[in-house]
């Protein structure tokens, strides 16, 4: 396997790919539901007395391009070098797979723990959906969401090795898969939820907006997944070859 400082710098390299894909997706996808949010959220607005000249915010042109892709790649770059550590710990043990498969499953578990889970019960809204003073408290859900999911990842893959020896490796993982679902799924129904649609708010919007957003989280974690892997199994191959060559002259 890899040196810790390379596979960093795969990982790295793969975040970037990803904060780049991301960015694409979330221009051509995302900031069309924004638009029309911000658009009602003008038009419904009360209107505010004239206020002394300040200074200009940044303007919406440069936050959906310029503003969007820092932002995306700097978040995917530092989950990338993430993701890289979450794959040193995992590789070798959570099954007999090679680096690409390994890659894909961590993808795969990251995507439902940080993204997928919390977004089925506090979904992303837009502008205009929000109330500014329950900001800390949907945040705090969202994350005690996200630590609920992480703790079934645990408690399903503790399951499953348990049970392996017993019951075979496919039922063992059953067992496993089906500890984590009774959990999400009871973190889902006991949890409180949070509606701030205004009245008139477009559904179709809302739900547009809410699968642009978990579909950006999806093109990050499966360029990370892909390209990481990708990475790893040439820096492998080229090493082997590297060793492989003075031995055999």
């Amino acid at each position: 396997m890899l040196s810790p400082r390379a596979l960093l710098v795969r990982g790295m390299l793969a975040g970037l790919a990803a904060g780049l894909l991301a960015f694409v997706f979330a221009y051509f996808v995302g900031e069309g539901p924004i638009n029309q949010a911000i658009a009602f959220e003008e038009a419904n607005a009360a209107p505010e007395p004239a206020v002394a000249d300040g200074p200009e915010g940044i303007s919406r042109t440069v936050q959906s391009t310029v503003g969007l892709l820092t932002a995306s790649v700097i978040y995917a770059v530092a989950l990338g070098g993430i993701f890289a550590m979450v794959f040193a710990a995992a590789y070798g043990r959570i099954g007999r797979f090679g680096s690409r498969v390994t890659a894909v499953l961590v993808a795969l578990t990251g995507f439902v723990v940080v993204a997928l889970v919390p977004w089925l019960k506090y979904p992303a809204n837009p502008p205009a959906t929000g109330d500014p003073d329950t900001i800390g408290r949907r945040t705090s859900l969202f994350f005690l969401m996200m630590v609920i999911a992480l703790a079934a990842v645990a408690l399903g893959g503790h399951l499953a090795r348990a049970q392996a020896a017993r019951l075979g490796a496919w039922n063992a993982s059953l067992v496993g898969v089906g500890a984590f679902v009774l959990v999400v799924g009871l973190a889902l129904a006991v949890l409180p939820s949070i509606e701030e649609v205004p009245e008139g708010f477009s559904p179709i919007l809302l739900w547009n907006f809410r699968l642009a957003s978990l579909g950006t989280q999806l093109v990050v974690w499966a360029t990370l997944g892909l390209v990481f892997g990708l990475l790893v199994d040439r820096g492998v191959r080229r090493s082997q070859h590297t060793v492989a060559v003075p031995a055999g002259r």
